[in-house]
């Protein structure tokens, strides 16, 4: 077996730098994913979107208001998040996956990257913000968080007795 030169032991300490900060990163997305789908953070926007909805009004203009509502839920959705990831993953540090959320943006599902955005778009926010309203009001049929949506074509759309 040839000795390595020094060109290949870098290679092989970059790989293995960058296989654990790749494994990191990974770990760190999953357990956003989960912290997000949990029942406390559902229970948690829920409480929040209940005490604030009131706010909003489905025009064209934004209220003063509108900016204190969504600086608070950003707060309270970050801390959230970051307080269980510190629990969730030894040594995890938010400014370190933030930088490496920036650096991989391109790497990251598309989904999951429009996801991790949506806590801090404000027009994200408010429409999140007019729908939980018209649920309340009984102007959107519930669906239990869900949105259910479908691609039939004409032919399965008959009914089965038209079959």
């Amino acid at each position: 077996m040839a000795a390595k030169t020094s060109g290949e032991k870098e290679e092989v300490l970059a790989t293995g730098r960058s296989s654990k900060a790749d494994a990191k990163f990974d770990l760190t997305v999953g357990e956003i994913e989960d912290i997000i789908v949990s029942q406390e953070f559902q229970d948690l926007q829920n409480e929040f979107m209940d005490r604030n909805y009131h706010h909003f009004e489905d025009v064209e203009e934004n209220k003063l208001v509108y900016t204190d509502v969504f600086r608070e839920y950003t707060a309270l959705i970050e801390k959230f998040i970051e307080d269980e990831l510190k629990k969730r993953i030894k040594d995890f540090r938010m400014d370190r996956f933030l930088q490496a959320l920036e650096d991989r943006k391109d790497e990251i599902d598309e989904q999951i990257c429009e996801m991790l955005l949506s806590f801090s778009d404000f027009l994200a926010f408010k429409q999140l913000m007019l729908d939980f309203k018209k649920e309340k009001e009984g102007l959107l049929p519930d669906l239990g968080g869900l949105v259910i949506t479908s691609s039939y074509s004409e032919s399965e759309q008959r009914s089965p007795n038209e079959h």
